[in-house]
């Protein structure tokens, strides 16, 4: 029987956290919610409860690793809440690269002809969907 998990990607920043899920199949990615970032606990709090309701199994977390290919504070933060986050919801967290995920995002909000200001509510959820997608792809190639 083929796994009917869902998976979760997460772009997590200081102000907000743009989440994505796949279907229960992992074939379509999509952007699902942009949470206002209050403090770690609640995050992850909130975060759990996605992953129980809608039966996920796996995290693909964003990891802002430098143009050099180093991890910096910015990275080392990220790790952290990945490890708090698999604790205390019971999922595999994945690290995955995402440089440039931001600017390609936005390249696609541009192309669409989104306006300014929207693009800032939208951006980190599919920041979350290039993520997750990048997630996917490569669990295919396994």
């Amino acid at each position: 029987m083929a796994d009917r998990h869902r998976k979760m990607g997460i772009d997590y920043g200081d102000v907000r956290i743009g989440i994505a899920l796949t279907d229960p199949l992992n074939i379509i990615c999509s952007p699902y919610e942009v949470y206002k970032n209050v403090g770690q606990e609640d995050a992850i709090a909130h975060i759990t409860q996605i992953i129980k309701t809608h039966d996920v199994d796996e995290v693909a977390l964003g990891l802002p690793i430098n143009m050099d290919g180093s991890e910096g504070e910015r990275a080392k933060l990220h790790r952290a809440f990945g490890e708090k986050l698999a604790n205390f919801s019971g999922v595999k967290v994945h690290y995955i690269d995402e440089r440039l995920t931001s600017a390609e995002a936005e390249e696609i909000l541009i192309q669409s002809k989104v306006r300014r200001e929207k693009r800032k509510e939208i951006i980190d959820k599919l920041s979350a969907q290039i993520i997750l997608q990048t997630f996917v792809n490569n669990k295919k190639g396994e």
